[in-house]
């Protein structure tokens, strides 16, 4: 199977691209625009098989994309390609619109022409799988249930907006013109490779750093926290056996409050650097100023996933985070030429902006 994946030089998709490539079958073509969360680095273990392929191409120009169908001949599209921080798109939703409504657009066109031309044995198999978040969803409060397959779309940033447009327009393509889709919603992702502004690797890096790790509000805001390897092997399950016009969701069953993730990241970093001048590192804690409307809490049902297809999370929280902590550590060759080049920070909210 030839795998089409947008945005495969981001934090999931290239960990999607390192799983195909890693288990030796299928071959992936990775096209992705390169902005600044992109790291082709991060690509390493994938770029120098024959069984990958990049180009350097917009989801937004269709042009680009029907030579790209043309060229390669995908089974198969698994869209990934996004703007996801939920700080920048409160400064500039401009691009969150672009990319995450226009640009699915713009790929479900396409793949439906070409998905047209198809021969019917091909069309039988092909699949178009659109990666999306449970932000969706709105906020829970502290008593309700998680989310599933039926909760209602409420999202309440210009990130979960633009998420939630995306996700109509593929179900929409698929009820109205056949496409053969698939829909996805993860929690919250941490892991290796992950761009430096976003909690995790934000506090590991301060932390080393002796910088202030920011936190908002009272640092209760919960999220399920699920390592980015086991969903990308979550993704590919769903892509190949996943049902057609099924949405699933993908998460770990269990949410934790922030300030218990920074302070867990913490208690790791006193362990590897005992005789750091910042010890405690936790002393670094800083609450910041909430940011607008903000979640206060995310979690996930993910029994569909888990009784249809048989997949579950295989890395605990606490391995997951021992393991995303030592790679930042061992990795500064990845990271340092970010924050070299101003990447990190450049249009965040006010956590990162204490956080410089």
């Amino acid at each position: 199977m030839r795998v089409l994946v947008t945005g495969g030089a981001g934090f999931i998709g290239s960990a999607v691209v390192r799983c195909i490539i890693r288990e030796g079958e299928d071959s992936v073509v990775n096209l992705d625009k390169l902005t600044y969360a992109a790291n082709p680095a991060s690509l390493e273990a994938a770029a120098d098989s024959p069984r990958y392929a990049f180009v350097e191409a917009d989801i937004c120009d269709a042009s680009a994309l029907r030579g790209v169908f043309a060229r390669y001949r995908p089974d198969c599209v698994l869209n990934l390609a996004a703007e996801s921080h939920v700080d920048r798109s409160i400064d500039g939703p401009a691009a969150f619109v672009q990319t995450n409504i226009l640009g699915t657009y713009r790929l479900l066109e396409v793949s439906l022409d070409y998905y047209n031309r198809l021969p019917s044995d091909r069309r039988a198999h092909f699949r178009f799988h659109h990666v999306s978040t449970d932000e969706v969803f709105g906020s829970l409060t502290p008593e309700a249930a998680p989310f599933d397959e039926q909760s209602r779309y409420a999202p309440r940033s210009p990130y979960a907006a633009s998420k939630a447009g995306s996700d109509h327009l593929v179900m929409a393509w698929h009820h109205t013109y056949g496409l053969p889709v698939l829909l996805s919603n993860a929690s919250n992702n941490y892991g290796p490779c992950q761009f430096p502004e976003k909690l995790i690797p934000l506090t590991i890096l301060n932390g080393l750093a002796g910088k202030p790790l920011p936190v908002y509000g009272t640092g209760e805001n919960a999220r399920d926290w699920l390592y980015v390897e086991d969903h990308a092997e979550a993704l590919l399950a769903i892509l190949r056996r996943g049902r057609v016009g099924e949405t699933y969701l993908v998460g770990t069953g269990e949410d934790r409050p922030n300030i218990d993730v920074v302070r867990a990241v913490c208690s790791l970093l006193d362990e590897l650097f005992p005789d750091s001048p910042y010890c405690p590192h936790a002393d670094l804690i800083t609450f910041v100023a909430d940011r607008p409307g903000h979640d206060l809490r995310y979690a996930i049902d993910p029994s569909r996933l888990r009784e249809t297809l048989g997949w579950e999370p295989r890395v605990a929280f606490e391995e997951g985070l021992r393991r995303t902590v030592q790679w930042y550590v061992d990795r500064s060759d990845w990271w340092r030429p970010l924050v070299r080049r101003g990447c990190v920070g450049e249009r965040l909210g006010l956590a990162a902006r204490v956080a410089r």
